[in-house]
């Protein structure tokens, strides 16, 4: 494949007003409000990797797994999104979900974990995923090749809470 295929062009970070509406989310979480959102949103805190102040971003959920308390979010933007590069610069941080903050851990998904991912997300949410792809400029026809495909071109993360003591073993 040519980079262009992997890397598709993205649409532009909002700003002006459309940032203000974008960012909304994060004042229903300051306010205590944030179980209104549901399960599909959390609020990870990330740390600048250049200025090192605390930072704030309202992210879907693409999958929650309630037992082992991991979250997977996708970066629509691609790997040039603030918060995605401010993750791989320090991994360890705190997500709110609900009104419960949790340490967690950053993992950065495979392109092939992705692409399985984005089927599963596609079957569950048929409508938004054809949404969400005609607006990424990805493949939107929902079958499951086209979402594989999608799924490889979106970074995926997924926030493991960490439920270890500092001195145990990591969990499997």
């Amino acid at each position: 494949m040519t980079p262009a295929a992997t890397d598709p062009a993205r649409p532009r970070v909002p700003t002006g007003w459309r940032r203000l509406v974008a960012r909304a989310p994060i004042l229903l979480f300051r306010a205590g409000l944030g179980p209104l959102l549901g399960r599909r949103f959390l609020l990870l805190h990330h740390v600048g990797r250049v200025s090192g102040r605390d930072r704030r971003v309202v992210l879907e959920v693409v999958a929650y797994e309630a037992p082992h308390r991991c979250w997977t979010v996708a970066s629509g933007f691609g790997p040039r999104s603030d918060w995605y590069r401010n993750l791989r610069a320090q991994p360890k941080t705190v997500v709110q979900f609900g009104n419960r903050h949790h340490a967690v851990t950053a993992r950065f998904l495979t392109p092939d974990e992705g692409a399985a991912i984005m089927a599963d997300y596609g079957r569950e949410h048929p409508r938004t995923t054809r949404r969400l792809c005609a607006y990424l400029g990805l493949p939107a026809d929902g079958t499951e090749p086209a979402l594989r495909e999608a799924g490889r071109a979106i970074p995926f993360v997924r926030l493991e809470a960490d439920t270890n003591p500092p001195d145990a073993p990591p969990r499997p």
